[in-house]
């Protein structure tokens, strides 16, 4: 299996910006944790933390750490019938002297079964008086072939905004409460008592001023590509 080195075609990148407005199917999660920014920077950025609340994971195995801090790795997706396997590269970085951290990253998959192919995306900590604002944007090239470009604006990114935004409120009840994220899981989320709801999450910007999302990223977003 290959590492990902410049995995997305940027074919959104050559429209002008207002076809971008119009265009921007770029995925968008955000959600406020009251917490301290170092918890849930701990929460997200351990390998073994991460798989517990995003269920977009099952494992993930760090690989080489490259010159220029990133790091690459592989993912996989337990489906119980099949397991999705692909690799990324990620870079964290501390670059805001209002103490904003981001996180950049790169991911593809080989996987014909994979719904999602080839794709980049980051995460944003944004300190507030009430709380972390932790967001991400990520995009993605649709996998099998055109039956996924056909599905994909109908059912598939619907249905992976609302597993992101479902996932990060789940870490939310963790950074907040203390809640494992295995006892929201499932149909233990079914339980009574407080439980992620991917309602929690905004599914736009607060303010965007014309930009897509895509064109928010950190620049170290480019830069590991």
């Amino acid at each position: 299996m290959r590492f990902v080195r410049c995995p997305y075609d940027g074919r959104m990148a050559s429209a002008s910006p207002r076809q971008r407005s119009r265009k921007d199917r770029a995925l968008y999660v955000e959600v406020l944790i009251r917490a301290p920014l170092d918890e849930v920077w701990r929460l997200t950025q351990d390998p073994t933390s991460h798989v517990r609340w995003d269920a977009r994971f099952t494992d993930i195995a760090p690989q080489r750490t490259r010159a220029d801090g990133a790091q690459e790795f592989r993912y996989e997706l337990d489906l119980r019938l099949h397991t999705i396997r692909g690799t990324g590269i990620s870079l964290a970085t501390k670059e805001s002297a209002a103490g904003e951290r981001t996180s950049a990253l790169l991911f593809d998959t080989e996987d014909a079964f994979s719904p999602l192919g080839t794709g980049r995306g980051y995460w944003r900590y944004v300190p507030t008086e009430d709380g972390v604002r932790f967001l991400t944007g990520y995009d993605y090239a649709p996998g099998w072939g055109w039956i996924g470009r056909a599905l994909d604006p109908l059912i598939t990114r619907r249905f992976v905004w609302w597993l992101t935004a479902r996932s990060f409120d789940r870490l939310r009840l963790w950074a907040e409460a203390g809640i494992p994220p295995e006892q929201t899981s499932g149909w233990r989320s079914l339980r009574r008592g407080r439980r992620p709801r991917a309602r929690n999450c905004l599914s736009r910007p607060p303010r965007h001023g014309g930009r897509t999302i895509m064109q928010d990223a950190p620049e170290s977003l480019e830069a590991i590509g």
